[in-house]
């Protein structure tokens, strides 16, 4: 985008700064993201949401909102400043609300960007990956008390098992010709794990396994790391929302112990980490053994294999119905993305055959 164009919706919010300049960042499949660099002490991260995707988008940012006021009122011994390094925090609009919305427009939102801060995109070594175990399992511990029904539920359906099966049926009844017979192999593993891959979703439907609050996007990408590489933060909380831990814990799994990137052609580099399984399990349960239920301990295991597998499933469906949902780079990158999931879990299996 212009700067012009984002120098005006950045004003829009109360940062009391100067717009210096701005750069995209191409990490999320859904929303823009543009990091804001001002005259003062405090960048921004600027999001533009999309509401093609996300239908409640003033419940959304709500969501995060609320949400990130929970955490923070955790952290007693910290200073504002100090919150605003350890926690992401949002920045109202000079009309007060936490959103810009220009009618007929996209939504847009605001965050304090956390200095000398890095991501990664894969995980490369174990450090890193006990250190996210401990974010997701410190995100969870920390919301455990917090009433999930104040949330809304930003996608329905968004990790339903059943309802991403009718999806697939759906996308193959409409498919054009040449993309079916590219999933033919797909589709005999999509019939073969489909008891498998409904457990998890039976057992919180009759109740056995709690509802609490939930990021729902835990890929590696979003946890927010020092430049010493110890863990900050989750960040990219657009889909939190009521759900079990499963989901959580698995999505992290599932790109935190691939060898390669989501999108990687190669299958011969996709494999399941063992030990990056095993460090983060053992990060995640330092910070939530004494919160978890014995029947939440004893699933996580499925939860990896399940998630990994939604997934597949999701870019295989986007695949067959023309690119509709994620964005792509070409022709065949959903494919390429679901193929990389499948041969995860060929991969997981072999690891932990007993799971």
């Amino acid at each position: 985008m212009k700067a012009e164009s984002i120098r005006s919706i950045f004003n829009e919010f109360d940062h009391q700064s100067n717009y210096i300049s701005h750069s995209e960042i191409n990490s999320g499949h859904i929303n823009d993201t543009f990091l804001v660099k001002t005259e003062g002490p405090k960048d921004y991260i600027l999001q533009r949401i999309n509401h093609n995707i996300f239908k409640n988008v003033p419940g959304l940012i709500n969501n995060k909102v609320i949400t990130s006021k929970h955490l923070k009122s955790k952290y007693l011994n910290l200073s504002e400043e100090e919150l605003d390094k350890k926690v992401v925090s949002f920045v109202k609009t000079k009309k007060t609300p936490f959103y810009y919305h220009r009618e007929n427009e996209n939504f847009w939102n605001a965050m304090i960007f956390i200095d000398d801060s890095v991501t990664h995109e894969i995980v490369k070594d174990e450090e890193i990956a006990y250190e996210a175990g401990k974010l997701l399992g410190e995100f969870l511990n920390l919301t455990s008390d917090f009433d999930s029904s104040q949330l809304i539920d930003v996608i329905p359906n968004f990790h339903d098992m059943s309802f991403r099966y009718k999806q697939y049926a759906s996308s193959i009844q409409s498919a054009f010709k040449k993309r079916l017979e590219k999933v033919a192999s797909y589709r005999k593993i999509v019939a073969d794990l489909k008891h498998e891959m409904h457990i998890l979703q039976e057992l919180k439907e009759i109740g056995a396994i709690p509802i609490r609050v939930t990021h729902n996007d835990t890929k590696i990408s979003n946890s927010l790391f020092d430049k010493d590489n110890k863990g900050i933060c989750l960040i990219d909380t657009d889909t939190v929302m009521p759900g079990i831990i499963h989901y959580d814990f698995g999505d992290a799994i599932r790109t935190i112990c691939n060898t390669a990137a989501e999108d990687e052609k190669d299958l011969f580099k996709v494999e399941f980490n063992l030990e990056y399984y095993k460090a983060y399990e053992k990060g995640f349960l330092e910070k939530t053994k004494n919160s978890l239920s014995e029947i939440e301990l004893n699933y996580l295991p499925l939860a990896v294999k399940t998630m990994i597998f939604l997934m597949g499933l999701r870019f295989l469906t986007d695949y067959l119905n023309n690119d509709m949902y994620y964005k792509t780079n070409y022709e065949e990158h959903n494919l390429d993305r679901a193929k990389n999931q499948f041969k995860l879990i060929e991969s997981f299996s072999e690891k932990l055959p007993n799971h």
